[in-house]
């Protein structure tokens, strides 16, 4: 019988989520080599760099993959003959390992959880309280398994309740290319299959918890209809062709994950989370011993890549931007951007939005101005800003024809896909739509030589700033005309897959 203290079980939470903050898993990262080393979309392979890159970086300096440090789900497992040294729940000592983890001073994490969900919305300010899920074992060891999930992927999270006849597989491939790219691909899907409908969700997230071993699976073929499912979904849902951040490519999935419970005669309850590239999650037990000890990967054995030098790119300075500029961009293209940028995210478009129809005066400027949509880490050390990666531009929707057509607003940059009406308001205001890669917010920061906030600062990371950049790397994603790479690009990638799997019959 072995007793858990409630300081090693605070200080294992707090180092874990520090762990996963920085450094991605062994299976992750081979995975993402291997698809880099495959890839023959030239966008979807600079992309995988860029977030490989990141990866080096963030192992290197200890600093976050992805701004979005993600709202923390653990699956613990407390063995039946365990005794506790402590008078708080568990909920209150994960809770506690999570304010200790996001409050590092050494590595600040952003806090994204918010209460009243439905109401004010107001940040905890220490991203408590964590997602816990308990399971009483046999046994007299601990066993913890946490993530740290990020809002663009989790929004993406579906459920059906089919019925027995549905074709499972055939949901799943027309429901992915609604997901759009705002949960980063390439990344892991998970599948929960029966139970009843909560059942089937928290399946999906935990089966996000196992290694990424599809190739092993293949090779030795699979021995359960689960297993099956895991191959044929893999192998149908690249074929669609959407790729790193929906630019188009042969990888959109490292891997498939299927969990299945019996359920009811009646039901065929489906769900599907994805994990995205800034994948982060990690095992551990605590058997009485002291805190856990989790392995310190050595940098050498981080994939080494480097971005394409041969590809020209044009230099962009956004100080004297105009849209006849902006009339000379091509879709796909890329661009490194110097200059002046002003940030914005829902909550300060909401704001700008309620301001002007009281006709009052906005506190910004944006003629002529280009808006990034990001909700930066805070610094730490000599850093000018934390990791600063693009948020999902897709949410900014709504407020985008009003933002080009009162503000002067010149155009915007985040990631994933724009619907239809703002492409057309882009269009209509030969504005442009640019994307930074979602992954890959550390490199960005390197390009963000001085930070300062400038409106709604009682917004925290959702306050406007006006950052000064240098040589920011970004793709055009929308022309000014209208077209859009993420309507292109996996539509081309999708007929010339076919033509591969042809060919390789």
């Amino acid at each position: 019988m072995h007793l858990i203290r409630e300081q090693d079980f605070i200080a294992s939470i707090a180092d874990a989520l520090q762990y996963i903050s920085y450094y991605h898993s062994p299976d992750f990262l081979q995975a993402l080599d291997q698809a880099y080393e495959r890839e023959q979309s030239p966008a979807a392979r600079d992309a995988i760099a860029q977030i490989l890159i990141n990866s080096y970086l963030c192992a290197e300096g200890q600093r976050p993959l992805c701004q979005d440090t993600g709202i923390v789900t653990a699956f613990i497992r407390v063995g039946m003959q365990v005794r506790w040294d402590t008078d708080r729940s568990l909920q209150d000592l994960v809770d506690e390992g999570v304010r200790r983890a996001y409050k590092h001073p050494d590595n600040l994490l952003r806090a994204s959880v918010v209460s009243d969900p439905a109401g004010l919305r107001r940040n905890t300010r220490d991203n408590t309280p964590a997602i816990v899920h308990v399971e009483l074992v046999p046994g007299d060891r601990v066993e913890i398994r946490i993530a740290a999930k990020g809002g663009g992927s989790e929004n993406k999270a579906k459920l059906a309740m089919l019925e027995p006849s549905d074709d499972l597989v055939q949901w799943i491939v027309d429901t992915v290319p609604t997901m759009g790219a705002g949960w980063c691909p390439p990344g892991v899907l998970g599948i929960g299959i029966g139970g009843t409908a909560e059942k089937a969700v928290v399946m999906a997230k935990e089966s996000l918890m196992e290694s990424i071993d599809i190739q092993e699976l293949r090779s030795r073929g699979p021995r359960t209809r689960a297993e099956e499912l895991r191959l044929e979904i893999f192998d149908k849902v690249n074929a669609l062709g959407i790729g790193a951040q929906g630019l188009g490519g042969l990888t959109t999935v490292l891997d498939v994950k299927v969990m299945d419970c019996p359920t009811h005669a009646t039901s065929l309850p489906v769900a599907m989370i994805p994990n995205c590239a800034a994948t982060r999650h990690v095992h551990f037990t605590l058997d009485g011993s002291g805190p856990a000890q989790l392995p310190v990967p050595k940098l050498k054995h981080w994939p080494q890549v480097a971005l394409d030098a041969a590809t020209p790119m044009r230099k962009v300075n956004l100080d004297t931007l105009t849209r006849e500029d902006i009339r000379q961009w091509h879709p796909g293209e890329k661009l490194l951007l110097s200059g002046k940028l002003l940030t914005g995210r829902d909550a300060a478009h909401r704001r700008l939005q309620e301001m002007a129809a009281r006709g009052e005066t906005l506190p910004v400027d944006f003629t002529n101005r280009f808006i990034y949509y990001v909700g930066p880490v805070d610094p730490v050390r000599d850093e000018v800003l934390g990791p600063a990666g693009p948020t999902t531009a897709t949410r900014m929707d709504r407020f985008t024809d009003f933002m080009l057509e009162q503000t002067g607003l010149l155009g915007m940059i985040g990631k994933a896909e724009r619907g239809d009406a703002t492409i057309a308001s882009i269009a209509k205001h030969h504005s442009a739509y640019l994307i930074a890669i979602g992954g890959a917010a550390y490199l960005v920061s390197k390009a963000i030589k001085s930070a300062r906030v400038v409106a709604f600062e009682d917004l925290g990371m959702e306050a406007i700033y006006e950052f000064e950049v240098q040589d920011m790397p970004v793709t055009v994603a929308v022309d000014s005309a209208g077209h859009s790479v993420h309507q292109s690009g996996p539509a081309e990638w999708r007929g010339k897959i076919a033509n591969i799997n042809v060919v390789s019959r």
